[in-house]
Parts: structure tokens; sequence; C-alpha cells
């Protein structure tokens, strides 16, 4: 991981990126993590991470738990595999 130090969310509340909740949360915490991630220039190495190792909480290269779900399951199992 050493792509982590280098993260545009270093310095950012951790709470935008891991929400007690992303329903309906009244501050945004979602729009408002995306938008540092959209900025991060290591957004596709924090994603592919996050997918490797089946990451199931909070913001990670710009996608929220279910966005990686439905990304995992399109992959299939044999993507998931090749990163092992």
């Amino acid at each position: 991981m050493d792509w982590a130090a280098r993260a545009a969310c270093l310095d950012a509340d951790p709470g935008l990126f891991f929400p007690i909740t992303w329903d309906e949360h009244p501050d945004h915490p979602e729009e408002r993590a995306r938008r540092i991630c959209t900025t991060c220039p290591v957004q596709a190495a924090c994603l592919d991470w996050a997918l490797r190792t089946g990451e199931a909480d909070g913001m990670w290269g710009g996608t929220t738990p279910d966005e990686r779900r439905r990304l995992r399951a399109r992959q299939g199992p044999a993507a998931s595999d090749a990163g092992s």
C-alpha cells in the first residue's frame, strides 16, 4: 500500500469516508468524499486495492461499498482470483 501515502484523503476527516450510514445522510458524506477522490493521484490504485481485498466498508477509490459489490459481481470469480 505504498500508494496510500500519496492519497488526497490523508488530511481529510475519516468520517467522510467511513460514515455510520450512507443512507440519506444530511451532510452528504458520499459526495464530499467522492470530490476528494476525484482529485486523488492514487484513486485507481485505491480502488484496485479495495476490490482485490474485498474491502466492505468505507469510500475507496471513489466508490461506496454497494458500488464495489456491483463491480466485483460484474468481474466474476475469475477476475477476483487473478489478484491472488
